[in-house]
């Protein structure tokens, strides 16, 4: 039997719609003002958000490093789920998956990164995807 390849799973509490926090984290012109691990700023975001659509964003970190995730979106389900592949150069292949779900007085967002391939690298995301779902609700203004 296969052992299982590490995941990092995420739960926030947004207070804010399912709507506009669907538009945060698909629409380009609202990404490149937030999205990235840390205060550094995002640089472009390329998004064609549709099974099979591509998406790319490039930010640079504090430390002056820049990324380029890039991906193909697998599931969009508008305001409720969003699958995509996860490309880093000099990574393996993984998969990110954004689910939305409507609570009172705003959005249960539960953020899975699965297929990592070893702990440093699930430490490594978990890291980054804190630093950016901490940044998101400052973005959204609550």
């Amino acid at each position: 039997m296969a052992e299982a390849l590490p995941s990092v799973t995420i739960v926030r509490r947004i207070k804010a719609s399912p709507a506009k926090v669907w538009a945060a984290i698909t629409r380009p012109d609202q990404m490149i003002q937030w999205w990235g691990p840390d205060a550094g700023p995002t640089l472009r975001a390329d998004v064609d958000v549709r099974p099979g659509g591509r998406f790319s964003v490039v930010f640079r970190l504090l430390n002056g490093d820049e990324h380029n995730p890039t991906g193909i979106y697998r599931e969009v389900i508008p305001e409720r789920k969003l699958v995509f592949t996860w490309d880093l150069p000099g990574e393996r292949e993984s998969l990110v998956t954004f689910l939305l779900e409507p609570i009172d007085g705003g959005t249960e967002l539960i953020l899975l990164h699965e297929h990592l391939p070893d702990e440093a690298e699930r430490e490594s995301h978990e890291q980054g995807w804190r630093g950016l779902l901490d940044k998101l609700p400052r973005f959204l203004g609550v």
